[in-house]
């Protein structure tokens, strides 16, 4: 199931906000300073964010798609070789 990306970006970039404007006002930094600073590293935590979760969305529908093409495969081989091999019900009788 793939990530919501936009909430994962915007929460990582909300706590970004806050931590950098605590460690800017606990410097003694004036709070426009920190504002700015804090708003500048939310706009890159977002992007970065963002990058992140469809790194991680492709990881995660490409190994879906192989699981299934993994499962898919494995019923037609077992289909494939119980026609070519003949197998029949062994305790039936005729």
């Amino acid at each position: 199931m793939p990530l919501n990306v936009r909430s994962i970006a915007v929460s990582i970039a909300v706590i970004c906000f806050f931590v950098m404007s605590m460690i800017g006002w606990a410097s003694g930094l004036m709070p426009f300073v920190c504002c700015k600073r804090a708003l500048i590293g939310a706009v890159l935590a977002y992007i970065a964010g963002g990058w992140a979760a469809k790194a991680i969305n492709s990881v995660l529908v490409s190994a879906m798609i192989a699981d299934e093409m993994n499962e898919q495969g494995d019923a037609d081989l077992t289909t494939t070789s119980n026609v070519a091999l003949g197998d029949r019900d062994i305790g039936a009788s005729d």
